[in-house]
């Protein structure tokens, strides 16, 4: 993929088959993020407020495949998975979800949020070590959004959101497969702050909207609001 992406709803890459972009009316905008800032919250808080203003809303987001979520899961749960085979997995859950899911909506004309995008597959991969490359050219039949709002939060921020919350870190949100360290929590930390190295890094090539997302779940969503409001002239 170059530097310069192309225009809105064009293909980053190679095409999907039989997919005519003359007929792509909606809208395709990305929320992004490292584990436990907040993405799911504002997609869940956005899609009330776009079908408030009468827009007509799909979400979707990573592990939602029909096609691949049971087995992805099973692996999971199994600590059967390595860096380059989660890899394909998670970009076999995205193309389908494309095909799927994405495209169809979009030819209907809806608003289409999804909770990460292709890009949250690459720096997974590269935070284990994985060469991004390849799988950059993998994701080529990918849409290119109208917009990709990067919640940039810092790992002290993250890690206390997740003690809030959960009390606990997950073993692959904390690259324990890897691993960043000799125990969960200083894992977790090392391999959310090579996350959030390898978003910042994305988000530079891809244009990405930074959002401070160290601030309260309010004022996060006004600035969300906000740009997308301007996208789709509300």
């Amino acid at each position: 993929m170059t530097n310069e992406s192309p225009a809105p709803l064009a293909f980053y890459a190679d095409p999907l088959p039989n997919v005519d972009l003359t007929e792509l009316q909606g809208k395709l905008i990305v929320i992004e993020g490292p584990d436990s800032v907040g993405r799911s919250t504002q997609v869940e808080r956005l899609r009330n407020w776009l079908e408030a203003n009468g827009h007509a809303v799909v979400d979707t987001g990573m592990t939602r495949s029909t096609l691949t979520k049971e087995g992805l899961q099973e692996a999971k749960n199994g600590h059967t998975l390595g860096p380059l085979t989660m890899g394909l997995f998670y970009m076999a859950d995205f193309a389908d979800r494309l095909e799927r899911v994405i495209v169809p909506a979009l030819r209907a004309g809806f608003v289409v949020l999804t909770d990460r995008y292709f890009y949250s597959v690459v720096a997974r991969s590269v935070a284990r070590h994985q060469d991004s490359e390849w799988l950059e050219r993998v994701a080529g039949c990918a849409l290119v959004p109208h917009a990709t709002f990067y919640l940039r939060a810092s790992v002290d921020e993250i890690v206390a959101r997740t003690a809030r919350g959960r009390r606990y870190f997950e073993y692959w949100e904390s690259g324990m497969d890897v691993p960043y360290g000799s125990n969960r929590y200083e894992s977790f930390r090392g391999y959310q702050a090579r996350l959030i190295e390898v978003l910042d890094s994305l988000s530079e090539r891809y244009g990405f909207t930074v959002i401070d997302a160290n601030r309260p779940p309010d004022q996060i969503f006004a600035d969300l609001r906000k740009g997308i409001a301007a996208l789709l002239e509300i």
